[in-house]
């Protein structure tokens, strides 16, 4: 057999690097502190736990295909059409509908230079051409991108927040992004951290003056249902009946709906670990930086901790692993000097702070 007569990947899929999540193992410790994936430390509400259970029930029964009950309480909760909503397993698959459906072969998606792995991902698969654009000082750089549009532009992504940055820029920003962008090319905002933004729409009222801007959104942060994989976008409704007409009609379980339905609903669980995230990331924060240790403001359940060099960030990691701690290391990001470190409960975050602040003294003794 010729390499001409073997199967042939379409043109860009070799050059996906496979995406890591978080670490969640480490060899020798059995009770080991995750904060690597930003997860809610405190779970899901115990309604969703409840809601999931129940739909055990119906094991045989296919799931709803339109998704109108969670599409109904995401409008309820956030004040949006609900048939301008879009659900899918996980962001990840909305950002994949929208390389899907608008960019191909000579188009070019661009992202950030420490943007999402997803974008650059996607638009690969897609047999697009990602193209980066430089930040200024970690944070999203409008001018960047607009210089770097050209006639092949289909989709611009941005994350706002951002991961792993976890800073934002301001919807003053967000407006000249979109204005300055031709009719044709559609703006993405991703809003994966937008709920720990006190009173921000994530972008709904950019996009509701607009017919190319959309964004997407995901349980898998605030209401903790990373392991349901569910997400969902909101955008024109020419756009999203697009996207809906290559969605998989089951792409979501009836665990998954009836669990994430009933998460957006209960607002008070939401308040609650809204209020203990913000109260340790602000305490985390500022025990890193008397060790010396600078991060930026924080937007996000997550801190980008940054050290004098890749060097040392690695071997702080290595002092938290050796501890039984997992975080991020973002060197594929194009941040090496830095960690992105989870916000957990109390207790994590003063195990973190130790651990950090050994390792350092350590260093300098």
């Amino acid at each position: 057999m010729t390499l001409s007569d073997r199967p042939t990947p379409q043109p860009g899929i070799m050059e996906i690097a496979l995406y890591q999540g978080g670490a969640s193992k480490i060899d020798g410790h059995s009770n080991v502190l995750k904060l690597s994936s930003n997860e809610n430390p405190f779970g899901p509400s115990p309604k969703a736990i409840a809601a999931y259970q129940a739909a055990g029930t119906t094991l045989h029964r296919y799931p709803n295909t339109d998704h109108a009950g969670l599409r109904q309480a995401l409008g309820a909760r956030y004040d949006l059409d609900p048939d301008s909503i879009i659900c899918g397993a996980g962001s990840d698959e909305i950002i994949a509908f929208l390389c899907n459906a608008y960019a191909g072969p000579g188009d070019e998606v661009i992202h950030t230079e420490h943007g999402f792995g997803m974008y650059k991902i996607s638009a690969l698969a897609a047999g697009a051409t990602p193209v980066e654009v430089r930040e200024d000082t970690r944070r999203t750089d409008v001018d960047a991108i607009l210089a770097a549009v050209t006639s092949r532009t289909k989709l611009v992504f941005i994350a706002n927040p951002n991961n792993p940055t976890s800073t934002m820029i301001s919807e003053a920003e967000v407006t000249r992004l979109a204005d300055g962008l031709p009719g044709n090319v559609i703006l993405v905002l991703d809003g994966a951290y937008a709920e720990f933004v006190p009173g921000f729409d994530a972008g709904a009222a950019v996009i509701q003056a607009r017919d190319n801007v959309v964004m997407t959104r995901t349980f898998s942060k605030v209401f903790g249902l990373g392991a349901l994989r569910v997400g969902w976008g909101y955008g024109p409704r020419a756009i999203i009946d697009v996207l809906n007409r290559i969605r998989g009609p089951f792409n979501l379980t009836a665990g998954a709906l009836a669990a994430a339905e009933a998460a957006v609903l209960d607002t008070a669980y939401i308040d609650h670990c809204l209020a203990e995230n913000a109260k340790w990331r602000d305490w985390l924060i500022e025990a890193l930086a008397n060790v010396g240790v600078p991060c930026d403001l924080s937007y996000t359940n997550f801190i980008l901790a940054r050290f004098d060099s890749p060097d040392t960030a690695k071997a702080c990691n290595d002092a938290l692993v050796a501890e039984g701690i997992l975080v991020r290391m973002v060197a594929g990001y194009n941040l090496p000097e830095c960690l992105r470190i989870t916000v957990g409960d109390e207790a994590a975050c003063k195990r973190v702070a130790y651990t950090i602040t050994g390792f350092l003294e350590g260093r300098s003794a």
